[in-house]
């Protein structure tokens, strides 16, 4: 007799049909995190839902991309990811990305409150902007080294500048940083020149608050430099509180562009708010009357680094001490009741020696002993208010009625 074999569920029948990851993107296993990140740009602005309405099958396409962009751009998913597959990466912690200019009124509310509320919500650049600059329509202001400039950029629009550097500054090194006081959200973009003119998504920087103010700034200084991603552990925090700690590192990736060549440079500010525009200060500067500043970052980063794997260590350290003290901390209490028992027997053994017969009075028989208590008192009170009444009653001499004939005065016969 056949056996009867059960359905697979939904679940199951979608992770037998996925694709490969790199397959998805069109890149093999040993492509860079640059390679990999320009070839999910142009998937996603080939089959963004903003140029491709109605289309069910884009729609699908540009989900697939995403999800096997977020496996492959996370180095511990990617790493996970390539030693047992799909099984390994947890499909329901992928963040997505949001486009806010795609989102209705409604659903940009829901963002907004849910982001003010500590949720991490990750944002894309506006597919429109991507596919206005690719074509070479967007107007680029020309910044010069030193310059600083104020000005402020529309939610999900952009402003876009242009550097030109020489040999002498592309080895000296090269800084652009973005400033907001009212502590905005904004994206810092770099951009690659095409051979047809029109500028590609390079590199992009989040705002980060510090202090009073949101910044984001990109370092090409000719030696790896770091940048810090603080949603990377976000999910991981909220599951375990002392994640927060042990995986406040991780998100400390290396940027993909460490130096620049001479020649002309494209950056542009991205408005990432939810509904207001953005103020900002942008400034360009060379890295070369900051010889000091630019050695003491090398150290500082390489000390964090350290500091990474020192984390890794002691994490394995701390779980294992932590669970000896939770042992420990369970058995205090277990002990602690068990003593106060036995010392309450032993108070009750001693209560035996005596010759005097130990009376047990029932809770019934007490019930009504009170009962009776009271019945006899309210009987007292009765008779008590009846005597007062009765001896209210009985003439006393001061209540003697005197007759006083009012003709004739006091005193006189």
């Amino acid at each position: 007799m056949r056996g009867h074999s059960s359905k697979p569920s939904k679940g199951e029948a979608e992770k037998q049909l996925r694709r490969d990851a790199y397959e998805v993107l069109g890149v093999n296993r040993n492509s860079t995190d640059q390679e990999i990140k320009s070839a999910y740009r142009k998937l996603a602005l080939k089959y963004h839902p903003d140029k491709n309405a109605n289309d069910a099958k884009a729609s699908d396409i540009f989900k697939e991309v995403t999800f096997s962009y977020n496996i492959l751009s996370d180095p511990d998913k990617r790493r996970q990811y390539d030693a047992a597959g799909f099984e390994a990466v947890d499909s329901e912690s992928q963040d997505l990305e949001l486009d806010l200019s795609s989102l209705g009124t409604v659903n940009t509310v829901f963002a907004a409150i849910f982001s003010k509320l500590g949720v991490p919500i990750k944002t894309t650049v506006s597919a429109t902007i991507l596919e206005e600059a690719l074509n070479g329509v967007v107007t680029i202001r020309e910044l010069t080294l030193g310059q600083s400039l104020c000005r402020k950029v529309e939610k999900q629009c952009a402003h876009f500048y242009s550097v030109t550097i020489t040999e002498t500054e592309a080895q000296a090194g090269f800084v652009c940083r973005v400033n907001c006081s009212d502590k905005s959200k904004f994206k810092l973009l770099y951009f690659d020149q095409e051979d047809n003119g029109g500028l590609s998504l390079a590199l992009q920087e989040d705002s980060s608050k510090t202090g009073k103010f949101t910044s984001a700034g990109m370092y090409f200084l000719g030696f790896p430099v770091y940048r810090m991603d603080p949603a990377h552990n976000s999910v991981a925090a909220v599951k375990d509180p002392d994640a927060a700690f042990f995986k406040k590192l991780d998100g400390f990736q290396p940027c993909e562009i460490n130096e620049l060549k001479a020649g002309t440079h494209y950056f542009a500010v991205y408005g990432d708010n939810f509904f207001k525009s953005v103020s900002y200060t942008i400034e360009v500067l060379s890295a070369a009357p900051f010889p000091e500043e630019k050695e003491s970052l090398r150290s500082v980063e390489g000390q964090i680094l350290s500091k990474r794997v020192e984390l890794s260590k002691f994490e394995t350290e701390y779980r294992e001490v932590l669970s000896q003290f939770t042992e420990m901390t369970n058995r205090y209490a277990q002990e602690m009741q068990a003593i106060d028992e036995l010392l309450k027997q032993r108070n009750e053994i001693h209560a035996c020696y005596t010759s005097t017969p130990q009376i047990k009075r029932s809770s019934s028989s007490r019930s009504k002993n009170k009962a009776s208590f009271k019945e006899s008192e309210d009987g007292l009170l009765a008779r008590d208010k009846k005597q007062s009444k009765d001896r209210s009653k009985k003439k006393r001499w001061y209540n003697l009625h005197l007759k006083v004939d009012k003709r004739k005065p006091c005193g006189m016969d």
